[in-house]
């Protein structure tokens, strides 16, 4: 759960516009309004790790705290514990402000870092995730819905990839498939007794995402 349980409540002021700056290098936030990715973008390599966790002494630091100290061990010589993927990501909150997170996916777990100051938010059990909501539209919007907590609205530019990485591992630790449900209008769980609802768009061209009702 968040570390912050007051953060889903406290936030209220409205949603950045799509152009809303990036205040480390003064351009546009990524994923909002962006044009529908060309084919070659489905052509990069994925290499899981963006983000550098074991050279971070921050986030090494968190999942060694989560592991009971064996992070080191396991994530060097074993399969378990191991890091799937590990990029920046944008979360959407229940009051419509968009905060940047470092999404971490191991064979166990999905963590939710504040990458400003590296302090872990969330830590979902990957056995919590019941399935996946993307959008039909070639966008970067997709939402993890865990059941026994609440639910997460994120975009990502590597979409794709966290989708086949939550989907493979949930098959491989469990054999449970992973359900996907591509819909342009989804409701999900904002926080434990919010519920919202989404929908998505294309405008001349730009995925984008109408604000959500509920």
């Amino acid at each position: 759960m968040e570390a912050n349980a007051g953060e889903e409540g406290a936030e209220s002021s409205p949603a950045p516009s799509p152009q809303t700056e990036n205040k480390e290098n003064g351009l546009p936030l990524p994923f909002m309004g962006m044009k529908v990715r060309r084919r070659a973008s489905l052509l990069k390599e994925c290499h899981g790790d963006y983000v550098g966790v074991t050279s971070d002494p921050y986030l090494s630091k968190i999942l060694a705290k989560q592991g009971n100290a064996a992070f080191y061990v396991l994530v060097l010589f074993s399969s378990d514990g191991q890091v799937l993927f590990a990029d920046k990501v944008l979360r959407f909150t229940g009051s419509g402000k968009i905060k940047r997170r470092i999404l971490l996916i191991t064979d166990f777990a999905i963590y939710l870092i504040d990458s400003d100051s590296d302090v872990l938010k969330r830590r979902i059990a990957l056995a919590a995730v019941e399935k996946l909501c993307v959008s039909e539209l070639n966008d970067n919007f997709f939402a993890i819905i865990i059941p026994s907590e609440y639910d997460c609205l994120m975009a990502s530019t590597r979409r794709t990839e966290i989708v086949d990485t939550l989907v493979e591992f949930t098959r491989i630790s469990s054999g449970f498939e992973l359900e996907i449900l591509r819909s342009n209008r989804f409701e999900y769980n904002a926080a434990a007794d919010m519920v919202k609802e989404v929908e998505f768009q294309e405008v001349n061209g730009n995925a984008q995402r109408k604000p959500a009702i509920g």
